[in-house]
């Protein structure tokens, strides 16, 4: 009889003696835990509560992959954000998962989403309009904006008025919070429902979808043909021949808000501030884009290496999705740990990016570590892996590269705070993101 081991354990003293700590930034506090007790670990909760936190590569790989069977996402995506965004993709399992995955995938295949670059250009140029040069300014709030803006007209182009954009966007900020509070502090669970917090912000979600029932019709009712991602949606069709009904449309258009948006405008915050930093990176990007600069957007996409190579080392060094969750179904091992049925496994994507044994030199940004031969797809997971990596991987890469295009073939970007500044809240955030733009 194999005999297993158990998953080195933080006493629940510990954790409640750095608890306020760990709701302002829990990334100290696990780092020190990886340092003491390797690379996975047992987190202590109390009540016989507990979560294993892990930054083995190869265990994410194991839960994510290659036994991805028997691993589903944790009730923070099935149930507390589903009950703001119903069960699309992010936050279905199973079957439902299966059959939504199988359908929607085409409509982000790169082919389709070429057809909505000039949609995307037109709502990025029209934010990076709002720049002021020659001050400091905090860029997070301007690409928040555009990031919400280009999801936006992607999906319905002129189908949707700016007062109906602006209110989705607050719906969306406004509920993310809740969801920030209602996990950060599950002991004010009884007030939330008390003073009718939770209330108001259901009420929020539901007047979103009113919103989207409205733009939705005006689309049914349309002569024309928009080519946008809500036209590709509507259009798509089950094995047996069916269309998604009108909630499951809904739903999908609301994880999109939720996924296509927050976590773009992180990664585009911090790979400004990166580029700052560092003069010579920014030098070979305009060296490229000058190069580039009658082509099309289909062929910038194509041929900007480099600016891949920079999107791709700020993603590592700053990863939106900095923690992906599990929960295996049946008993499981690794590496001869025992994993119980219904153990909650937390995968630090931001420790597995800047371990030493992974990365030479993790904490320095250096875009040429991604023109190297080797292949990092095993130890690099800004998106996830597995069969449920982000389907709108393609999408927001292309977003992020031609931003960075439209903006330093006009400006030029100066550092300001020496340090970068983050926020760990349902994605990892920039916190004063703070630079400097001058005309180039």
């Amino acid at each position: 009889m194999t005999s297993f081991t158990h998953f080195p354990e933080v006493p629940v003293i510990d954790f409640l003696k750095h608890a306020g700590n760990i709701l302002k930034n829990p990334l100290p506090f696990h780092q020190k835990n990886f340092e003491a007790l390797g690379d996975t670990f047992r987190l202590n909760l109390g009540l016989g509560n507990s979560v294993v936190f892990s930054r083995d590569p190869e265990f994410a790989i194991y839960a994510l992959r290659d036994n991805q069977k028997n691993f589903k996402k944790t009730d923070i995506q099935t149930k507390d954000l589903a009950k703001y965004v119903g069960h699309g993709l992010l936050t279905s399992e199973g079957e439902n998962w299966k059959t939504q995955r199988k359908l929607i995938q085409p409509a982000f295949h790169k082919k389709n989403l070429y057809s909505l670059l000039e949609v995307m250009v037109e709502a990025i140029d029209k934010e990076l309009e709002r720049i002021e040069v020659d001050t400091p300014i905090d860029i997070f709030p301007i690409f928040n904006d555009l990031a919400f803006k280009v999801v936006v007209k992607s999906l319905f182009s002129d189908a949707i008025n700016a007062e109906e954009i602006s209110r989705l966007q607050h719906i969306t900020e406004e509920t993310q919070k809740m969801l920030v509070k209602e996990l950060r502090q599950p002991y004010k669970k009884w007030w939330f429902v008390l003073s009718g917090e939770l209330k108001r912000n259901l009420n929020l979600s539901q007047e979103a979808r009113d919103l989207l029932i409205g733009i939705i019709k005006r689309r049914q009712n349309s002569d024309s043909e928009s080519k946008d991602l809500l036209d590709m949606l509507m259009a798509l069709t089950y094995e047996d021949g069916s269309k998604m009904d009108q909630e499951q449309l809904i739903d999908e258009i609301l994880i999109l808000f939720i996924a296509g948006h927050e976590t773009t405008s992180n990664a585009l915050s911090f790979t400004i501030q990166l580029i700052g930093q560092e003069e010579h990176v920014q030098e070979k990007l305009v060296s490229e884009i000058d190069q580039l600069v009658d082509h099309s957007f289909f062929d910038i996409l194509k041929e900007s290496k480099y600016t891949d190579n920079v999107i791709q080392e700020s993603m590592r060094l700053f990863p939106p999705v900095y923690f992906i969750d599990r929960q295996n179904i049946e008993r499981d091992s690794f590496k001869g740990f025992e994993i119980p049925p219904g153990t909650t496994l937390l995968f630090s994507v931001h420790q597995i990016h800047r371990n030493a044994s992974n990365w030479e030199n993790p904490t320095q940004f250096k875009p040429e570590r991604f023109q190297e031969s080797r292949s990092v797809s095993n130890f690099y997971f800004p998106f996830g892996a597995g069969p449920r990596k982000c389907i709108g991987n393609n999408f927001a890469m292309y977003e992020i590269m031609l931003t960075i295009h439209r903006l330093l073939k006009t400006y030029k970007i100066e550092q300001v705070n020496k340090e970068i500044e983050i926020q760990p809240l349902i994605s990892l955030k920039p916190k004063n993101a703070i630079v400097k733009f001058s005309k180039r």
